[in-house]
């Protein structure tokens, strides 16, 4: 058996369940490696252009929610882990409850992703403050002899990846912004951060049909989306 076929052949053993799993170990496990490095390699501001001057590895960390948006202070951060706690349970409970129902298995794909990227971020939030000290001025250690730089739940979010593929200036007519330097794209964001917006996108795009409000989307559910309600698995 080569090597394509044996992958073809764990792929359609795997019920969806355990590809669920398999895709947020692999999200959770990717995103974290990439924070770490960049974390243990870089100092705050600082970067790494990876192609020409568009696709940038520019290290910064936030306080707040994705792509760099603050949540207030030491009690924001408390409440935004609180509700990043919160969201994740109910994904766990709700992707459970799809799995059960056998929705067809992108929809599966896309609660896996947001899930993911929700832990993702929760963990830089509960204990990178812990594990890390400080990236300013320095290259932070893992597990410093004198402590983190802040207390559990009040750790930063790691983010890298910086797109400015179109740097220019709106003119001076325009409202509001005339005169002033337009960036696209200048949020800075991380693997979490894209596996959310990927899956919401991706639900609006495909999937909100099942969340009309009514029993079609069900009854849409055919034989061959049903595999883990047969077999009864569960998250």
């Amino acid at each position: 058996m080569t090597g394509g076929s044996f992958l073809a052949h764990i792929k359609l053993s795997m019920s969806n369940k355990q590809k669920a799993i398999f895709l947020i170990l692999a999200v959770l496990v990717a995103d974290q490696i990439l924070k770490i490095w960049i974390k243990t390699h870089l100092v705050s501001g600082g970067e790494i252009v990876v192609f020409q001057n568009w696709f940038i590895l520019h290290f910064v960390e936030n306080n707040g929610m994705a792509f760099g948006i603050e949540f207030g202070n030491s009690i924001g951060k408390y409440l935004l882990s609180i509700f990043r706690l919160v969201a994740i349970v109910a994904l766990v409970w709700y992707l459970a409850k799809l799995l059960k129902k056998g929705v067809p298995f992108g929809l599966i794909v896309c609660f896996s992703l947001i899930l993911a990227g929700a832990i993702g971020n929760m963990i830089d939030g509960a204990f990178y403050g812990l594990i890390f000290n400080e990236s300013y001025g320095q290259i932070a250690s893992l597990f410093p002899p004198g402590g983190g730089y802040a207390s559990f739940l009040q750790g930063k979010v790691v983010d890298m990846f910086y797109f400015p593929m179109i740097e220019t200036r709106y003119p001076s007519w325009f409202p509001i912004w005339g005169g002033q330097d337009f960036i696209f794209f200048r949020h800075i964001f991380n693997i979490a951060d894209s596996a959310v917006s990927t899956g919401v996108f991706a639900i609006f795009l495909f999937y909100r049909n099942y969340f009309g409000g009514s029993d079609a989307s069900e009854n849409e559910i055919t034989e061959e989306t049903k595999p883990d309600s047969v077999s009864g698995n569960i998250i």
